[in-house]
């Protein structure tokens, strides 16, 4: 649950133990804007805040899943500037993501890295209760793959954001964030699974 500005002082306190951490972040958006309505602080800018601060290592963030209309004709301009690895996903479609999460094994190494998963990351036939749904997004399974494949890495944190139940009469949306952040919790660094 809660929108994505969460994740904003959860880096802040983090980097401040760890210094700039790297980051898996699954979303249907890059969440790097600069303003809306005047703030700067929203649920659109968490990351564009955390690079201005230092709190991430930008050579070690891969940001799945993204898509959507935008305003601006080079939408994920902002991001590859910094460094960012943006998967659309278009590069998504259709195929198993393990091969793409082996790359982002090798990519974040052994350092401290953050994992952030908005549920509009996937598709809202799987996930409608969100504010921002985009479609063609990603399935389950894949959101499984790339928790999984975090599995090993160097996790001090995770979040699971923008679940809001009242939009998912069936449930589905709850019941699917329920277990992505199980699964979450399952590839923590010293816990043992089957």
């Amino acid at each position: 649950g809660g929108d994505h500005t969460i994740t904003y002082p959860i880096l802040q306190a983090l980097a401040a133990k760890h210094g700039p951490v790297g980051l898996v972040h699954v979303d249907a958006h890059t969440d790097t804007g600069d303003t809306a309505l005047g703030e700067k602080i929203y649920h659109g800018s968490p990351f564009r805040r955390c690079v201005q601060e230092g709190l991430l290592d930008c050579s070690r963030v891969v940001q799945i899943g993204i898509r959507g209309s935008s305003y601006d004709p080079d939408p994920h301009k902002y991001c590859r500037e910094q460094g960012f690895r943006v998967v659309p996903v278009e590069e998504c479609w259709m195929k198993s993501l393990e091969p793409l999460m082996r790359e982002v094994r090798v990519q974040m190494g052994d350092k401290p890295m953050y994992l952030s998963f908005d549920i509009d990351g996937l598709d809202p036939a799987y996930a409608p209760g969100t504010g921002t749904p985009e479609i063609a997004g990603l399935t389950p399974a894949q959101a499984l793959e790339i928790i999984r494949g975090c599995k090993g890495l160097n996790i001090v944190g995770c979040d699971l954001v923008e679940v809001a139940p009242m939009y998912d009469v069936s449930g589905n949306t709850a019941l699917l964030g329920a277990n992505l952040l199980f699964e979450m919790l399952c590839v923590l660094p010293g816990v043992k699974t089957l």
